[in-house]
């Protein structure tokens, strides 16, 4: 099924402000945040509780974390090789922010194909690394 132009970012980091980034499989330059797209029907929310836990393994629901509705949305150009992901036409993606803080030691298991590996960087590393620059501005906007 293709995609509408839909998705959240999952900022997450930990009780000493580092941040989790994930290395993309079809792009080994490409480092990010939890990201995925808004199935049809869905809410942002749950969306963005069904990709942390699909990414990470991280189940926020039941180790009772909460994830942060940020109220942000970022508007951003499909890159041209991902457009056949998409509902035909679209090349405006809208993204939804949220963030999450969890333990220090909560483990990250990558559970899904599109993720070869995982770092945990300081605000500042993390904001340098990500592709993103949406990713970027919503890394440096913790506090």
């Amino acid at each position: 099924m293709l995609r509408q132009p839909a998705s959240v970012l999952v900022v997450i980091y930990n009780e000493n402000k580092e941040f989790l980034l994930l290395q993309r499989k079809d792009d080994s330059d490409f480092w990010q945040s939890v990201t995925g797209g808004i199935d049809h029907g869905e809410l942002s929310l749950d969306t963005a509780y069904r990709e942390l836990k699909e990414e990470t393994g991280i189940d926020a629901k039941a180790l009772n974390l909460k994830i942060k509705q940020h109220n942000t949305q970022n508007q951003y150009e499909i890159r041209p090789q991902w457009r056949h992901r998409y509902i035909k036409g679209a090349l405006i993606n809208t993204e939804y922010v949220f963030s999450i803080c969890i333990p220090n030691n909560t483990p990250v298991t990558l559970c899904d194909e599109e993720h070869t590996d995982f770092i945990w960087l300081s605000k500042e590393d993390a904001a340098k690394k990500v592709w993103s620059q949406s990713n970027r501005k919503e890394i440096l906007a913790i506090s």
